[in-house]
């Protein structure tokens, strides 16, 4: 048999060899068995391996029984295509699986080349699918040198893409689960890309993303990445909004948050809707370790193409919305239609039952009107029979446009999210005339159907719906009273007002003094003779007596109705319930004075810490130059008044010509943590005079806030510094470690042991010894230059190290950058203290 313009045809045997003769040998070994040979042969090489030689033959043996495990595997993945493609061959030439195995192997003989690149030859041939053309176009790309795509991973010399993406579609349609399949298309066929790191994320209904399955991430980025709820803007959530590919150069400069971001921050990303028949599954994501160039359409159509397997591995690996069960193996077959057409009948508004219609290439261009209920109305007044049947365009061309009803349509079949509206714009042609009607719409997914529900609405009985919502949720009741037949008219809504069963008789405004306060009796006085002799609209605020004893502050609104010779013939009106209105004035009245005075202690108070914090830390000051150390600060106090804090920093020569360095916290504002920080920096001042080192004088500062304190809690960083050594020993107490900035890297130093002050009386200090280099920066701050309450400390910290790297002119204009550009949102107070060495 040959290849030849994509035909084939069968071969001669001329030797007459048996065909059992050709089977593969020599016999493979199993994948399981390979890889507990390799524990037993890493121990036996131990064994084996004298104290000269031990490494060397270790080595050697871990290399020999990886390769051994590597091609095995390769082995497994190869095994898969050669059985597909004796499978076509014992299609077409109508022969046996060992008839067709030797042929496969004569064919690979003569032509030259590997029997797994010719297995993948005649798969392509017979398929003709999405990845036999991608295969194509990429090969074609790159025989004219356009095909690279920027990694050091490419595989130039492995094997051929067509092998490279086969491979990975057999791993897919076999694996039974979507973590599985997205560790075959990073071995297979994005590797080789360059790719590090791919996931596959699956749809929810609620426009929620879960992490289906994931390769080349951490563990812990999985796990922290599980699910992703509706609204939050990844990469992945742009993919499934557009339902097209998103190519993002840099994950960094695109601004989104996305698995893996702390690992490869800088590198590029590309995100496709991993869908079939118009409908979106998942989003298949990849990662690759540097910025992105922008790629040919060659490897464009790649990366589609294995969207749509993870497509299908998300479509039968998960149950069905509707059912709960698995999707029926029967092409074409729903299980859900029956009794979505059931569900249909059962409603009183007008449903359509909806299919997807697909064209020859199997996209999504409309859809079938499968059923309509035995409510429906149509807007043009067409029968049931006129309507069913046809796709929704020819029924309803003007449905068509970007926002009309088909684009909604189709972006609940995409992405499964549910559409409601109480007011859209339904119009149909009658005689090339459109006829428009307002309709509420609601458009749901079942299955791969689509459920069309609308009311036409009609105007009047909207507003009186609207009307009757307002009395209720306003607690207004509407009257009117018909002064010549002596007719009243009471809503629903004021016979709760009054207390009365809705079968009682309404209450004349006659008698509306019989039931009010008697103070308010003057009251009610002037509003009835205003309305009744007067004849003008008029108003009053009263205090209603129910007959169940409780009393309700009731204003009432009344207007005259005139006949056309000037006769008073009805009066019509509204009464509204203004209790909690009246009460809460009452209230607020009570309080006010109260309040003030509160509010002026408040101020006070503020003012005072603000000016006695200011005295002691200023926001500013300039930088100082101490025995070989250039030192600046910057102090940035809350923003707003009530919000002191107890931050404080201090740098001072001591006795021993050593310089103190600290920078603490208080927990807590007011003028009460400004108090705790000035006893805590003056008792550090004068136990540093003794001597002592950092870790001591923490020791001892923590008893001062233990038992010479009422119980202060707080944090701080005392560090001291020897000119001479140039070393710089300090200590921490639940604080965070300073940042070294050393030449262009930014390190967090080690962090050391240390409780918080005042957390326990008895409490000990490790301490640190750093040699300072010239040139070498050191920063010491409060965490209100990095805490926020959207990110973790850790990935602030992170931050923080890489705006310290960016070189800039000199030390001030480098705090000056730093507490510009810092990010924090929690309105703490602010300290930085920077010191570099001469």
């Amino acid at each position: 048999m040959s290849v030849v313009d994509g035909q084939l045809s069968q071969v001669p045997d001329p030797e007459a060899t048996d065909p059992t003769a050709t089977a593969p040998a020599p016999a493979e070994r199993d994948l399981a068995d390979l890889e507990s040979s390799l524990e037993t042969g890493l121990t036996a090489a131990r064994a084996e391996a004298g104290p000269e030689h031990s490494l060397g033959r270790l080595a050697a043996t871990v290399a020999r029984l990886r390769q051994e495990v590597r091609e095995a595997h390769a082995a497994a993945d190869g095994r898969a295509l050669v059985e597909m493609a004796k499978g076509v061959l014992v299609e077409r030439l109508h022969c046996g699986p060992a008839e067709a195995a030797r042929q496969l192997t004569v064919l690979a003989e003569r032509a030259g080349v590997p029997q797994l690149e010719l297995a993948a030859e005649i798969i392509n041939q017979a398929s003709r699918d999405r990845l036999s053309e991608a295969a194509r176009d990429f090969l074609e790309q790159a025989a004219m040198g356009g095909a690279e795509v920027g990694g050091p991973g490419r595989d130039t010399a492995d094997r051929a893409v067509a092998v490279r993406l086969r491979t990975a579609e057999s791993s897919a349609l076999a694996a039974s689960d979507t973590q599985s399949v997205a560790e075959s298309l990073l071995e297979h066929a994005l590797a080789p890309l360059g790719a590090v790191g791919v996931a596959v994320w699956a749809a929810g209904a609620d426009g929620s993303l879960t992490l289906a399955g994931f390769a080349g991430f951490t563990p812990e980025d999985g796990a922290r990445w599980h699910h992703v709820p509706p609204g939050v803007a990844t990469p992945a959530r742009r993919a499934l909004i557009e339902r097209g590919a998103q190519w993002f150069t840099s994950l960094a400069v695109s601004g989104l948050p996305s698995i893996g971001q702390r690992e490869i921050p800088e590198g590029g990303r590309v995100v496709v809707p991993a869908g079939t028949g118009g409908r979106v599954l998942g989003v298949l994501e990849i990662a690759w370790p540097q910025p992105l160039d922008p790629q040919p359409p060659a490897v464009q159509r790649q990366v589609e193409a294995l969207a749509e397997l993870c497509a299908h591995t998300l479509e039968t690996t998960r149950p069905s919305a509707a059912s709960g069960l698995p999707p029926t193996a029967q092409p074409g077959v729903d299980p859900t239609l029956s009794e979505l057409v059931d569900l249909a009948d059962g409603l009183l508004d007008s449903a359509l039952v909806l299919r997807p219609h697909l064209d020859v290439h199997g996209r999504l261009v409309d859809f079938r009107i499968h059923h309509t209920n035995i409510h429906f109305v149509d807007p043009a007044g067409r029968p049931r029979g006129a309507v069913t049947g046809a796709l929704l365009l020819e029924a309803y061309p003007m449905a068509g446009g970007d926002s009309g009803l088909l684009a909604k349509i189709e972006h609940v079949h995409a992405t499964g999210e549910s559409f409601r509206t109480e007011r859209m714009a339904l119009t149909a042609l009658v005689d090339q005339v459109p006829l428009t009607a307002a309709a509420g719409v609601s458009i749901t997914r079942h299955g791969e159907n689509v459920l069309l529900i609308w009311r036409v609405q009609d105007e009047a009985a909207r507003v009186a719906n609207l009307l009757q919502h307002a009395q209720r949720l306003g607690r207004i009741g509407g009257f009117e009273e018909n002064l010549v037949t002596g007719q009243i008219t009471w809503n629903s809504q004021l016979f709760t007002l009054y207390g009365l069963a809705a079968t009682e008789a309404p209450i004349p405004l006659t008698r509306l003094p019989a039931h009010a306060h008697p103070d308010d009796a003057d009251t009610i006085g002037r509003f009835l003779r205003a309305l009744l002799h007067h004849r003008r609209p008029t108003s009053a605020a009263f205090r209603l007596q129910r007959p169940d004893g409780v009393a309700r502050y009731i204003r009432v609104i009344a207007e005259p109705v005139l006949a056309d010779d000037g006769r008073l013939v009805a009066v019509r009106g509204a009464y509204q319930d203004i209790s909690a209105q009246h009460w809460t004035e009452v209230a607020l009245a009570a309080t006010r004075d109260q309040l003030a005075q509160t509010e002026q202690q408040a101020a006070e108070r503020n003012r005072l810490a603000l000016q006695l914090q200011r005295a002691i830390m200023p926001p500013s000051q300039g930088p100082m130059e101490v025995d070989g150390l250039r030192i600046a600060v910057r102090y940035r106090p809350a923003e707003t008044e009530h919000l002191v804090g107890g931050d404080w920093y201090d740098v001072m020569v001591l006795p021993s010509r050593e310089i103190l360095l600290s920078v603490g916290d208080i927990a807590g504002h007011g003028i009460d943590a400004a108090t705790d920080m000035v006893v805590l920096r003056n008792a550090l001042r004068g136990l540093a005079a003794t001597g002592a080192g950092p870790a001591q004088l923490l020791t001892w500062l923590n008893l001062v806030a233990n038992h010479l304190t009422e119980r202060v809690i707080a944090t701080g960083i005392c560090a001291l510094y020897n000119p001479r050594t140039r070393v710089l020993r300090w200590a921490r107490a639940g604080h965070l470690p300073p940042i070294l900035v050393r030449g262009q890297r930014a390190t967090s130093l080690p962090l050391v042991k240390g409780l918080l002050l005042g957390a326990v009386p008895e409490a000990s200090y490790e301490e640190g010894r750093l040699r300072l280099e010239p040139d070498d920066l050191l920063l010491m701050y409060t965490d209100g230059l990095i805490e926020r309450r959207d990110r973790s400390l850790e990935d602030s910290l992170h931050q923080l190290m890489s705006m310290a790297e960016r070189t800039t002119a000199g030390l001030d204009q480098r705090l000056d950058h730093l507490l510009t550009h810092s990010d924090a949102d929690t309105d703490d107070d602010t300290c930085l203290v920077g010191i570099q060495a001469r």
